[in-house]
């Protein structure tokens, strides 16, 4: 916002040579515009905060979002297991990102790679970070810490989640986000110094930042530990092992559905920007196309996942609809506020056949993630990435990312291929950092033999084993395919 300004010796001339005091009269005024002005800034600045934080508040929200929809898509008898490690992703994530993540990530004075401030918050508020950054930027880490839990959900040891989370929240996830947030990464959009392909990369809320991140994660995460006992044993009626609550993730894909609006639309940090190019259009009009742009992604993809999934199976499956919506949200995700909300609609129905490709490869390969979590935060993460560099229009790029004129923008917008060839690299180089980093450090939780339950407690149930009880009274379709022969005394339970 332009800040008013009033300069004595230019306004004192103007009462002409016959006012008394034209000085003193000219000190006052401009004292009142001088006090005008910082009350205008104060206010700017309140309602940016305020804006900031109910769209952290709502990507909380998600969290509670990840908890239902992984109760749902588990057996009743991991419950409590998998609700314990959604709170407990915000819960360690929390600390660890303010202790090291969001300095990893936003601190000042950095080299491309890392950032080197701010730990433990030290030295917030600056003129550019208040504690209000802080508090979204970790509701983002958790988030990609809740997509990994989903895949490796129903067969892993519980002193494997708390290590993961805190070495995703604390150093995975932050370094990646300084390379394409902070305006000292190296790949960053905000980096007008020093642009990758003259450009940098677009991903503006996160499809590759967070969800390739977090599903990537949890690919290695699955592929070490392997499928869950019954998985894929062809004797077994009920091989698929079925989530036992569509209840549940039918809530978890609102509640999600509903804190993308602070997801998306937040990721603008401030609403009070004026763009100048005609009266009454700023920021908050572009907030606005960001949140229809990323309804109509999720809803294309909903629909689209309906009648293709009909068409394969028969049936009208309300599960493989609510994920199939998630991944239009995944894949909306990076381009929201730079596309048209027709290309919305686009990515929508790509990214649902993305999912059912992913899906259809990973039963093939035998890879079992029980939330489809890879598939979905991973492969329409991905296809989000190459979504934003083929349509981003030219005037919403230079609108969001401003201070650099003639900035590449999509391929299909006539923008050229340079766009494209930064996301390409962003896809890659995310790949090949969780790949060394999380696959790393699954391998060696494996070679410790801190990764997988044993076979006995994980027929038994991670809630009985491990956790002191079943969540509730609940009878499994398939629990009297194997009769007492359980420490535990329980039936065990595919």
């Amino acid at each position: 916002m332009a800040s008013l300004s009033c300069a004595v010796d230019q306004l004192a001339p103007l009462f002409g040579p016959n006012t008394t005091n034209a000085t003193a009269i000219a000190q006052y005024i401009c004292g009142r515009f001088t006090v005008v002005s910082d009350t205008f800034s104060d206010t700017n600045n309140a309602v940016n905060s305020t804006y900031l934080l109910f769209s952290a508040y709502l990507v909380f929200v998600m969290q509670l979002g990840f908890a239902m929809l992984c109760a749902g898509s588990v057996r009743a008898k991991n419950t409590m297991n998998i609700m314990l490690t959604n709170v407990l992703d915000a819960a360690t994530g929390g600390l660890f990102y303010y202790i090291f993540g969001f300095a990893f990530a936003f601190g000042t004075g950095s080299n491309g790679f890392i950032g080197h401030s701010f730990f433990g918050l030290r030295g917030i508020p600056t003129m550019d970070f208040d504690y209000s950054n802080f508090l979204y930027q970790w509701a983002f880490a958790i988030a990609a810490a809740g997509i990994t839990s989903g895949s490796i959900a129903e067969r892993t040891q519980f002193v494997a989640y708390l290590i993961y989370s805190a070495f995703l929240t604390g150093f995975v996830y932050p370094v990646v986000s300084h390379w394409f947030w902070s305006p000292a990464g190296w790949a960053s959009a905000s980096n007008t110094g020093n642009l990758l392909f003259g450009s940098g990369v677009i991903d503006f809320a996160g499809s590759g930042v967070v969800h390739m991140v977090g599903g990537i994660a949890g690919l290695y995460g699955a592929l070490i530990e392997g499928p869950r006992i019954g998985r894929f044993e062809k004797s077994s009626k009920k091989s698929g092992l079925r989530g036992h609550s569509a209840t549940l993730v039918v809530l978890g894909t609102f509640l999600l559905w509903f804190g993308w609006y602070g997801f998306n639309p937040g990721s603008f940090n401030r609403i009070l920007v004026a763009y100048g190019t005609r009266s009454n259009y700023g920021q908050w009009s572009a907030v606005g196309r960001t949140a229809v742009t990323t309804t109509l992604a999720g809803c294309t993809a909903a629909i689209t996942t309906l009648f293709a999934k009909r068409l394969l199976t028969g049936h009208w499956n309300v599960t493989d609809v609510c994920n199939g919506l998630l991944g239009g949200l995944a894949a909306i995700t990076a381009g929201c506020s730079v596309v048209e909300p027709w290309a919305a609609i686009i990515c929508g129905f790509v990214a649902a056949a993305v999912l059912i490709g992913c899906n259809y490869l990973a039963e093939r390969l035998k890879f079992d993630d029980p939330l489809e979590a890879a598939q979905l935060h991973g492969g329409c993460g991905a296809w989000g990435v190459i979504f934003t560099a083929l349509f981003a229009t030219e005037r919403y790029v230079n609108e969001v990312y401003p201070g650099r004129p003639g900035r590449p923008y999509g391929l299909f917008m006539g923008g050229g291929g340079r766009l494209l060839g930064a996301h390409m690299v962003q896809i890659l180089v995310i790949f090949g950092w969780v790949s060394v980093t999380m696959g790393g450090l699954f391998l060696f939780l494996h070679k410790l033999k801190l990764l997988r339950i044993s076979k006995e407690d994980e027929l038994a149930g991670m809630d009985l084993t491990r956790h002191g009880g079943f969540a509730y009274v609940h009878e499994e379709e398939d629990s009297k395919v194997h009769n007492g022969n359980s420490r535990y005394g329980t039936e065990e339970i595919f």
